[in-house]
């Protein structure tokens, strides 16, 4: 139920609204029900031996927190006063809860907070209580109150309370209330219709690290930051480990530092470039003594599960920090293997492979060199190869899966269970490292794929998904060996009602540029091998790796699964990248997919398209400027004018898409001024000359990836040359559909087009005549 409204007459603070409702808890074993009135938040500690509970009432009236032992029933009161409780929070062992209270101050626009700690909850005994108001702490530093917006906790070893620290605004003189017999304050003049209206401004400065749209959206992220800080009550200390000078720190297990980074001297260029780095400090959380460990540094991973060490990659390998000592370790500067990603073609020099994690021990790290995992000692030393065979076999063995979810680190005394994949088959499987020896065994291996693996928690039962093209994703029970697994759900019981395509056909080219590829190839359902069907060609960077994948019909656009169901084939080719030239590597590699899967016998040469969306829509609308192999195309939400829309905005984020250029999808070594050839080169806008194959856009007016305009540049250059082409604008959705009604009727507009370009049915009128005009009757 909701809270009870705020009595008549009360003070404003009084009449804040009160945020508790009843709490109903259910005791399972005997039925038994309790109701807890005006609570406002609650949480069980981890073992379930405690519920503790903040009151949120009306006049605020007996707030407070409260705690029952579940064991007993007993219901202890923590505190009580006339203020309001935020982020309760237990520590992982149970002997520690942390809350903050608010209360009004009169000077102050918001509530000033203290930070409220209870320890000592065996049986029996009643909790301590602490309570630190920094109001009375004379090194708090001004302007400033507790943090409502970070959840307070104790350390590991209740020595210390660890919670955040926020400005918080003074009222204005004349916005204080009233003292009781004030004579009220004349009410302000209105404004007059001579003085002038003040202008709505917003001021876009060279010299700003973000954008003005980037700071709106990042607004509410911005309005609720703390500064991390700490207070040590036996030594009455307060510590602030955060500042202006490094405002991101995070504590690393077992608090006893916390790692600390500061981007200011490289966040503007990083906004522009996509090359982003950050200075990383070492911070130790009993003196708040700051040391800085690296400067300039790109890529920094995860603590140890001790809070000793810290992981980072610079120049192509892997490092360790040493937070005790300040000391480096390389880990894989001796391995006879590469820990950068060599087949990242993107323009980023030496980026990391995939970091596995930590031992449980702290002793080791795991890390993957995109084949293999290897086991390597913390401080460096001789690895392991604990797979062994990827590189050799072909196999990545891609992930481990996480069977305990409140782990802290791995313990490579049990078994280690990963995820495989064949590169070059396209079979996927689940592996197994016994605990302490190397050597993957292979424990499932087909032309499926499999998903999570989940273990129980007190007993030796697992279960995992497993998919194919045909076989929806179902869940099987089996034993650690995950042999004789039982299927125990049916995801999909109505796919018998209906077509289905009639398999997978990997097939294997060389793009132009001499890369070895694959693409997927589906067959329509009733395929009768020796006759060719009309296809669609699914493009967006590698596909190929989707071949056992399973695809449930939905009414979004293009759909692998209702196009082979009504009888289309569908190639999903993989796309590798040339550095500065994107739309040239799709033609590259594309064409010869597309050649190769004609000489299956499969595909009919005569009936091909080609659909894609996003960067899909760019490599579609490009490639109707290199080839005429289409007979139809449909561009979702493309890029077309790679000049102009480095300079636009990604309106989700604020930000520019110049780092997307830069460092990320577009792969350009520079700027439109830097490489201007490459980025008309690769603008299909600048060759829209040489489109003879009919072309559908969709794009939308509140896109906020692919600019709209860059939709409306082509169509409109495309409409001056009078090319037959048709965009589709849904009006206030974003880069993706989301009304049902869009969905659908886009879903039946690609449908009528395909079907009348690939299996001459009759043109809807939409595509000869268009909709109706707004002033037709």
């Amino acid at each position: 139920s909701g809270p009870p409204p705020a009595a008549s007459g009360s003070s404003a603070a009084g009449r804040e609204r009160a945020t508790g409702s009843d709490l109903l808890l259910h005791e399972l074993k005997t039925g038994g029900q309790l109701n807890i009135g005006n609570v406002a938040a609650y949480a069980f500690d981890k073992q379930g031996m405690w519920l503790a509970w903040t009151v949120d009432a009306a006049e605020k009236l007996g707030n407070g927190v409260q705690a029952r032992n579940m064991a007993t029933g007993a219901v202890i009161a923590l505190d009580n006063e006339k203020a309001v409780y935020r982020g309760l929070q237990w520590t992982e062992k149970g002997d520690g809860l942390a809350v903050v209270r608010g209360v009004d101050d009169k000077g102050y626009e918001d509530k000033l907070w203290s930070v409220v700690g209870f320890t000592g909850f065996a049986v029996g005994e009643m909790p301590r209580k602490t309570v630190w108001d920094p109001r009375e702490e004379k090194d708090f530093p001004a302007g400033m109150t507790i943090s409502p917006n970070r959840t307070p906790t104790w350390t590991d070893d209740l020595t210390a309370l660890v919670f955040g620290i926020h400005p918080v605004k003074k009222k204005k003189e004349d916005e204080k209330k009233p003292k009781e017999g004030d004579v009220p304050a004349a009410a302000p003049t209105p404004p007059t219709a001579e003085e002038p209206e003040k202008p709505e401004l917003v001021l876009w400065h060279w010299k700003d690290s973000r954008l003005q749209p980037q700071q709106q959206v990042e607004e509410s992220r911005d309005r609720n930051f703390s500064f991390l800080a700490v207070y040590r009550p036996a030594e009455k200390r307060f510590l602030q480990p955060a500042n202006d000078e490094v405002r991101q720190v995070t504590p690393a297990p077992t608090h006893r530092f916390a790692i600390g980074t500061d981007s200011r001297d490289y966040e503007l260029m990083g906004n522009l470039d996509g090359r982003r780095y950050q200075d990383i400090y070492t911070i130790d959380m009993r003196t708040g003594e700051r040391k800085l460990a690296l400067k300039k540094n790109r890529w920094s991973f995860g603590p140890s599960p001790d809070g000793t060490h810290f992981l980072y990659h610079e120049d192509g390998h892997f490092h360790t920090w040493e937070m005790t000592t300040g000391k480096s370790y390389n880990l894989t500067g001796k391995v006879p293997s590469t820990f950068w990603n060599e087949e990242d073609d993107h323009n980023v020099v030496k980026p990391p492979t995939s970091v596995i994690g930590w031992s449980s021990d702290s002793a080791h790290v795991l890390l993957s060199d995109n084949w293999d995992i290897w086991q390597i000692p913390a401080h460096g030393g001789p690895a392991v190869n604990l797979t062994g065979n990827g590189r050799k076999d072909g196999i990545r063995y891609q992930m481990r899966f996480r069977l305990d979810p409140d782990e802290k680190g791995i313990d490579l005394a049990k078994p280690l269970y990963l995820r495989a994949y064949g590169e070059w088959s396209k079979k996927s499987g689940i592996a197994r490292i016994d605990g302490g020896r190397s050597g993957a065994k292979m424990l499932t291996w087909d032309d499926a794929v499999y998903g999570s693996l989940m273990k129980a928690r007190n007993a030796e039962v697992y279960a995992f998904t497993r998919e194919t093209f045909n076989e929806a994703p179902e869940v099987q029970i089996a034993d650690g060996s995950l042999a004789g697994a039982r299927k125990v759900t049916e995801t999909e019981p109505r796919q018998k009602d209906f077509l289905w395509s009639s398999g997978s056909k990997l097939i294997d080219y060389t793009s132009a540029r001499g890369d070895r590829l694959q693409g997927a190839l589906f067959l329509p359902a009733n395929y009768q091998p020796g006759k060719s069907y009309p296809t669609v060609v699914y493009i967006y960077e590698k596909l190929s790796q989707g071949l056992n994948g399973y695809t449930a019909p939905s009414a979004n656009g293009f759909n692998k699964s209702v196009y082979t169901s009504n009888g289309y084939a569908v190639l999903m080719p993989d796309i590798v990248y040339k550095v500065n030239d994107p739309g040239m590597s799709a033609v590259w590699c594309v064409l010869p997919a597309l050649e190769a899967a004609i000489r299956t016998g499969i595909v009919d040469a005569g009936r091909v398209a080609i659909h894609g969306h996003s960067w899909g829509g760019y490599q579609t609308s490009f490639l109707v400027t290199q080839t005429k192999a289409f007979r139809a195309a449909i561009a979702g939400a493309p890029l077309t004018d790679m000049i102009s829309m480095y300079n636009l905005i990604y309106w989700n984020s604020g930000s520019g898409n110049m780092s997307i250029f830069e460092s990320s999808q577009g792969r350009f070594t520079g700027s439109p001024l830097d490489q201007p050839e490459a980025y008309i080169r690769n603008s299909p806008i600048y060759h829209a000359r040489n489109v003879v194959t009919p072309l559908l856009i969709l794009h939308n007016d509140k896109d906020g990836a692919v600019d709209f305009t860059q939709g409306i540049e082509y169509f409109s250059t495309l409409r001056r040359l009078q090319k037959p082409v048709v965009m589709l604008q849904y009006k206030g959705e974003n880069h993706g559909l989301r009304v049902p009604a869009n969905m659908k009727d886009y879903t039946v507009r690609m449908r009528e087009y395909f079907d009348h370009h690939l299996m001459g049915k009759a043109a809807p009128k939409w595509l000869n005549e268009g909709l109706p005009h707004l002033n037709d009757k």
